[in-house]
Formats: C-alpha cells, structure tokens, sequence
C-alpha cells in the first residue's frame, strides 16, 4: 500500500522561558487503508502529534507529507483546504455547533469547501447520517440527541468531504460501552468497507489492541518497538 501520511523528525517545541518539548523527532509513515492506535500516558504528547498531523498547530522543526504533498511550504488558505479536502476530524467532544440541526452540522465542511451545489451538500448528509443509522434523527439538534448519537454525527460530518484520512482524538472517550463500541464499529467499517485511513489516540488499550498497528507516544518521542 502506498503512504497516504509521512512525517519526519517531527518535533513540537513550545518558546516559554522554560522551552516544552510537545514532541520530539517522530518519524512515522501511515499507509492507505490502515488503522492505527496512537497510545501514551496523559502528558506523553498524544493529542499534540495528532493536532500537528491534522495541521491544526506548525511544527518547530520536521516535515509532514499528506498525500506525497509536502505540507510546510503550505500557506494559511493552502492548509485550511488540505485539512477541508484530505482529512476528517472527531474529537472526544463531539463540537457540534449546538444551534444547528444533525444534517445542518454535518452540511458545515461541504460549506466551506464549496464544492458542491446547496441541494447535494443537503443529500449527501442526509445519506451520510442514514448510513449511520441517524435516518430519522436529521433534524435534531444536537441537545436532543444522546451523547452516542452526537458522537455519530460528528463522524459523519468528519467524513462530509470524503477525506482519506480521519483523526481520532479519544473518539470513545466520554461515551458508555455500548456507544463506544459502535463508534469503534463504525472507525472500522471506514478502513476495512470505504477504504478510509484512521489514527485514533486512545487510552483504551483494549481498543487499541483490535486496530491494526500501535503507536506508543512517551514523553513526546515514539517508544522503541512500537
């Protein structure tokens, strides 16, 4: 399979009068079509890497390729729409915009890639949501939904633009076994069933041991043998 995402010496370093080191010299490569744990101790940097991977926070040093494209020449509009078009994003708190209907939240990354017409952007989350089983939920708003239910809505909005690649910041994290079993479900039909790639940083290690490949952060640094 080729590499959908490479870094290189990738490395994080917050300028406080004190420098803190978010993470340091990561060099990893993530194939299409793979599901990867990226795994650590609250503080090893998990979150940090994820947001660098996402391009959601610059790198000090190091370099991100998405799609063969080397990110760092990338100026702000160039970024925004690789994030738009090449990666979907769920977090543990869903960050539904809570005066917004499910379809209408969903509709939000169609929106701002402008690539379609109002009704397909309209059809398409209406299908996206159906297909994970929210069909007769499209016009919620988020508060009348559960928290299960919220969780699913912001993995079809993550997957409005049919991104290859979706990162996972402790998409289980706030939810009971039973919701984060389907959510673990659903992470997985997108790699084995829609041929997506997902990097998800978990504290569940039994989750993470279902996926394809670990990752264990220590300390901002990839832990040897991972």
């Amino acid at each position: 399979m080729s590499a959908l995402l490479e870094t290189e010496k990738l490395t994080r370093i917050l300028p406080e009068t004190v420098p803190v080191t978010l993470v340091k010299d990561v060099t990893l490569t993530v194939a299409e079509k793979e599901f990867v744990a990226i795994t650590g101790p609250s503080g090893s940097g998990k979150s940090s890497l994820l947001y660098l991977l996402g391009l959601l926070d610059h790198p000090t040093a190091g370099t991100i390729r998405i799609g063969g494209r080397d990110t760092g020449p990338m100026n702000e509009r160039e970024s925004a729409r690789t994030r738009l078009s090449m990666l979907g994003f769920v977090f543990q708190f869903h960050f539904l915009l809570p005066e917004f209907t499910a379809r209408e939240n969903v509709e939000i990354p169609m929106r701002k890639l402008g690539r379609l017409a109002r009704s397909e952007m309209r059809e398409r989350a209406g299908e996206l949501l159906s297909s994970l089983g929210l069909g007769d939920h499209l016009d919620k708003r988020p508060d009348q939904l559960s928290g299960g239910q919220r969780q699913r809505v912001a993995l079809a909005r993550s997957l409005a633009n049919d991104p290859p690649l979706i990162l996972a910041d402790e998409p289980t994290g706030s939810l009971d076994s039973k919701s984060s079993e389907q959510v673990f479900a659903i992470l997985q039909k997108l790699v084995h069933e829609r041929g997506k790639s997902v990097i998800a940083v978990t504290h569940d290690l039994e989750m993470a041991e279902r996926m394809d490949r670990r990752i264990h952060i220590v300390d901002g640094s990839i832990a040897e043998g991972t």
